[in-house]
């Protein structure tokens, strides 16, 4: 019932892209095989998957850095291949590498780039001042973007994509590399984006990004879509409330996978490690303890979107 009443509730929000059978191939490689997808306006959507899943060739087909080979693709309600130009003004992007121009200095980076959308000189200075104070970067206005930390440069992207003020905006591993701090920062300003009605696109390799930003999202691998819903919807869909993870030698680990099983409702191998999915972890402990099987160390937590992956994929998003 749940699930059903926001499904309701975002459809009355409006689409703001619709994906129905998109495909993508370069020559004999199937980057993303016939994928169905909705976006509702003013959410956060995610991409998960690792590399080569094709959740980055997706977005590129989003912002008309790629051109879909078959299938239907609608953003913002206008057809991706008859309205290219239309699409482009109505998106931001923050790409995963940093294609800042360094021979100008921070401010005017951002006034340079609201030329390419042709907007008037004083309303590109406003917003450009605007942004550089909704991204914490006034008083570095003047310096040179070269002299910029990797999170101020993250930062001055999100400023850059905002220019032309666009209802969607789509941000590719968007604090890859950053430090925690900074980390927590960019997600705070992508939360006030969400707040004021933009629409985020949003590829991760953080599962607590993922967790974070993210009112619902996509798994994908081999370029097919696996598992689709919201956080909370995915994690109580695919794993149980409980993980142990057991650290042990490993003759020790597959004994203790025996001990488990039925008790469990799945059990996983992780390298040395044994996941156990179970909605009583105490159970389970006590089981261990009055085993006698040697553990090296025993960690219990909550089940996250890391296990959702490990269940669908049978490995960590990050190997």
């Amino acid at each position: 019932m749940k699930q059903r009443t926001e499904e309701s509730q975002s459809s009355a929000r409006g689409t703001s892209i619709v994906a129905r059978g998109l495909n993508k191939s370069y020559e004999s490689f199937e980057a993303v095989k016939s994928v169905d997808f909705e976006v509702y306006r003013g959410e956060c959507f995610g991409f998960l998957g690792p590399n080569g899943a094709g959740k980055t060739t997706t977005m590129k087909m989003i912002y008309g850095a790629a051109v879909p080979t078959g299938g239907e693709l609608t953003v913002a309600g206008l057809d991706i291949r008859r309205e290219e130009r239309a699409v482009k003004r109505r998106i931001g992007v923050v790409p995963q590498e940093n294609n800042l121009d360094e021979d100008l200095k921070v401010k005017e980076n951002l006034l340079v780039y609201g030329r390419y959308y042709d907007l008037p000189k004083k309303e590109t200075m406003r917003r450009a001042e605007e942004l550089l104070e909704f991204v914490e970067l006034t008083d570095k206005a003047d310096a040179e973007v070269e002299h910029l930390s990797g999170g101020m440069k993250r930062r001055l992207l999100i400023a850059r994509a905002l220019i032309n003020d666009p209802e969607i905006v789509v941000l590719d591993e968007p604090t890859t590399g950053l430090d925690p701090q900074a980390r927590h920062l960019v997600w705070e300003r992508l939360r006030e984006l969400t707040s004021e009605g933009k629409t985020l696109i949003l590829t991760t390799h953080y599962m607590e990004e993922a967790a974070q930003l993210c009112d619902r999202l996509v798994v994908m691998e081999g370029g097919v879509i696996i598992a689709q819903g919201s956080p909370d919807e995915l994690i109580e869909e695919y794993v149980s409330p409980e993980v142990l993870e057991l650290r042990a030698k490993p003759d020790a680990l597959e004994k203790l996978r025996a001990l488990v099983e039925d008790l469990s409702d799945a059990v996983e191998r992780a390298g040395e490690a044994l996941l156990v999915y179970t909605p009583d972890a105490g159970a389970l402990q006590e089981r261990i303890r009055n085993s006698g099987v040697p553990v090296d160390n025993t960690l219990y937590r909550r089940a996250g979107l890391e296990d959702v992956f490990m269940r669908l994929t049978g490995r960590r998003l990050i190997d």
